[in-house]
């Protein structure tokens, strides 16, 4: 009869007595916020990112975010997901603590109650970090319209009425930029009539920083905002393979891969633009109706050592754009460990792209 060999009995001991402390743990951090948020979904949230490891966090490195002159962390917190239906201050004070200053949130008509529920978290610590919010002008402005002098100060009066509602939801009386949301129609983006409306905001005390975000015609538009000399910050969307359509959320028709795209991102930087890249690994996420998850789309653009470097598809799709022309990237993260999956990416790049 064959003896087994004898059973070690320390970890099976320590293990529950680890998973008891875990538990009380969670069910603290969990209890926390559910009296100060009045929110169990929240909680639930908190209890459960409260079991992730609790492992070092790597260095944030930091860079000037074009002629805005703040040092920004290379990792941008996206707030509207994580926000819109309910607070998530531990989230937001985790992604504080562990060295991310920059915060972008957007206008109640798309992102629901996410500045209402970024409020508290900015009383704490608004001094401390840049605010960025944004709104459209026109949801519907196709992007080959020509507009007229009538139709573009109307849509720059629309823009800027967004503000004073975002700047109540959010409880403060000043943003450290505003964007043109959304931006697909060069008329627009190098209008007079906005750079007028922002002018006028800059002029109250309510902003500081003209920008934009775009994922439709990008090229265009981003050269146009380039050549205004009226823009401080542009986020765009962008992947290794080159620039992303929200349209079909895919791979835009006819781009050019990111490398190639390099003398359009430095004449941005040369005029004093700050580039924030966003949608970098959403194409590796696929579509449900398509089958979920394309994670090798973009390996074709990544050398053995990156390959092998031990990120997940989605964090050498962060790292790569951060590596070739961006500032920073903008991620919107509901967890813990999604923000830390792209807190570790966007640490990476340095490291793999000098």
């Amino acid at each position: 009869m064959s003896r087994q060999p004898a059973r070690d009995d320390t970890a099976s001991r320590g293990t529950p007595r680890r998973r008891f402390l875990q538990a009380l743990a969670m069910l603290a951090v969990g209890g926390r916020t559910l009296l100060s948020s009045g929110d169990a979904r929240a909680a639930v949230d908190a209890a459960r990112d409260a079991g992730q490891p609790d492992a070092p966090w790597p260095q944030m490195s930091h860079r000037a975010l074009g002629r805005t002159g703040w040092k920004a962390s290379r990792l941008v917190f996206g707030c509207g997901a994580a926000l819109s239906r309910r607070r998530r201050d531990d989230l937001l004070d985790t992604a504080f603590d562990v060295g991310i200053n920059v915060f972008d949130v957007g206008f109640r008509a798309y992102y629901g109650d996410a500045e209402e529920n970024l409020a508290p978290f900015l009383k704490r610590r608004r001094d401390r970090i840049f605010l960025i919010s944004k709104a459209f002008a026109s949801r519907d402005l196709e992007a080959d319209t020509k507009l007229d002098t009538a139709e573009r100060k109307a849509l720059a009066v629309s823009w800027s009425a967004a503000l004073d509602e975002s700047l109540r939801e959010l409880g403060v009386d000043h943003v450290d930029a505003y964007y043109l949301m959304g931006s697909n129609n060069v008329d627009l983006v190098g209008s007079e009539e906005i750079q007028d409306a922002f002018a006028k905001a800059k002029a109250s005390g309510k902003v500081s920083h003209l920008g934009l975000s775009t994922h439709e015609n990008a090229q265009r538009v981003l050269e146009t905002a380039t050549a205004t000399g009226a823009y401080s910050l542009a986020m765009i969307a962008i992947t290794p393979a080159g620039w992303y359509s929200w349209a079909d959320k895919g791979i835009e028709a006819g781009t050019v891969p990111m490398k190639a795209l390099q003398p359009t991102l430095a004449r941005a930087r040369e005029a004093g633009i700050g580039l924030i890249g966003m949608k970098a690994g959403r194409y590796l996420a696929g579509r449900k109706f398509l089958g979920w998850g394309r994670p090798t789309a973009f390996d074709e653009y990544y050398d053995e050592a990156f390959m092998n470097s031990g990120l997940t598809p989605f964090q050498r799709s962060y790292a790569y754009v951060l590596g070739h022309g961006l500032d920073a990237v903008n991620a919107d993260m509901q967890s813990l460990a999604h923000l830390r999956e792209n807190f570790e990416a966007a640490v990476s790049a340095e490291r793999w792209f000098a």
